[in-house]
């Protein structure tokens, strides 16, 4: 059965994407940490990231990298945390979350979002890319 993220990059669930290319998926995490937290995920469905090609874990960095880039000119931060953990979707995925303290890394506090800031969070990390 296809994971909740391959439904997202498939269209079958919408999302706030923000980016994509041959390989990745990155869209707004719709339970975030902070504005602007996006999760960048593989095409393919690997569980664990170490589990990946050598390959493409170097790509999803190098994606990851230019997309934690993007939201640190869009969003007001102090810098962008990068983690990958997760135990909830067994798909392979990075969390970029603007840090202006560290309790916007513990995933203990939570960000209530309007649609339409989605919207506009999205339209502002795709402007910086």
């Amino acid at each position: 059965m296809a994971s909740i993220f391959t439904k997202i990059i498939n269209g079958e669930i919408p999302s706030f994407k923000i980016a994509e290319n041959d390989d990745f998926f990155a869209f707004l995490d719709i339970n975030p940490n902070a504005k602007g937290h996006t999760l960048v995920v593989p095409k393919i469905e690997v569980n664990k990231i170490f589990d990946l090609d050598h390959e493409i874990y170097l790509k999803l960095m190098d994606f990851s990298r230019n997309i934690a880039i993007a939201i640190e000119k869009a969003i007001p931060c102090k810098r962008v945390g990068m983690t990958v953990i997760g135990l909830e979707v067994p798909h392979v995925h990075v969390h970029l979350i603007p840090l202006n303290d560290m309790s916007d890394a513990t995933f203990e506090k939570k960000e209530s979002l309007t649609e339409e800031e989605f919207r506009s969070i999205a339209k502002s990390i795709r402007a910086k890319l």
